[in-house]
């Protein structure tokens, strides 16, 4: 089991940790919601959680809880610029089907 960040993403979350003045890493998780049934979830983390999956990449820590890995795992965390947009792109391998509006996805 693991999830990764590519290296645009670890400096994305690196420069948003040095902003902050703290945290150690991400954690990804999902959550009920939108018409496919999960959505993503991304925050910043200040101290892990005890049921907290700890994975590292690029030296950033990623933490996942127990019960979103299974929907996650094998996910790569990527950062991308798109013209004047730019954001965090989930290539998530489990994923079967998105909403229309992108903010959900099934496994």
């Amino acid at each position: 089991m693991a999830v990764t960040l590519t290296a645009a993403a670890a400096q994305h979350v690196s420069r948003s940790i040095a902003q902050r003045g703290k945290g150690v890493g991400v954690r990804l998780g999902v959550r009920n919601s939108g018409c496919s049934g999960l959505a993503y979830q991304l925050d910043y983390v200040d101290e892990p959680a005890s049921e907290d999956v700890v994975f590292e990449t690029h030296g950033i820590k990623l933490m996942v809880d127990a019960k979103s890995l299974a929907f996650i795992d094998g996910t790569e965390l990527d950062y991308v610029r798109d013209g004047l947009n730019e954001g965090f792109k989930f290539n998530n391998p489990q994923e079967r089907d998105r909403c229309g509006c992108g903010e959900s996805f099934r496994v």
